[in-house]
């Protein structure tokens, strides 16, 4: 896990960095009113946060396999008005959640890593899958981010 919690810390330092320099119109400019803005795409690794680190810890105390509810994406962007927020207010909270997941992540062993996580009916994986996956699409939407 030490390679995925150094991504992750990697990407915290290159998300922050790169937002707080970034002007106003570049982080809330959308191509298409369908598509999000960068803001929204930092708003949208912060639902993703919460609801992973609920995930991450849940499945410690939870019946195994750990059924993972779905969330609805495109609707928490919008009632969260994440567009119309302030981006100091919205980094702090992003690097508060995913430094809590950093704890959490590190303070896993090889047995809770390996708990059974149902991710849909008849697919399954486990803990470190979940981990290993949520490191890596907050870094395509990172990606997303700085080079849109």
């Amino acid at each position: 896990m030490k390679t995925t919690t150094d991504k992750l810390e990697e990407l915290l330092k290159l998300g922050s960095t790169y937002l707080t320099k970034a002007s106003d119109s570049e982080i809330t400019y959308k191509a298409n009113p369908e598509k999000w803005s960068k803001k929204e795409l930092l708003g949208h690794l912060i639902d993703s946060g919460i609801n992973n680190l609920q995930r991450f810890t849940e499945i410690q105390f939870e019946e195994k396999p750990y059924k993972i509810r779905k969330y609805h994406q495109n609707e928490l962007v919008k009632a969260n008005n994440y567009q119309h927020s302030e981006i100091k207010e919205l980094i702090n909270f992003w690097l508060a959640i995913n430094n809590r997941i950093l704890m959490v992540i590190k303070n896993q062993t090889e047995i809770t890593l390996s708990y059974t996580i149902e991710i849909e009916k008849e697919h399954t994986a486990d803990l470190q899958f979940l981990i290993i996956d949520y490191v890596n699409h907050m870094e395509h939407h990172i990606n997303q981010i700085i080079t849109k």
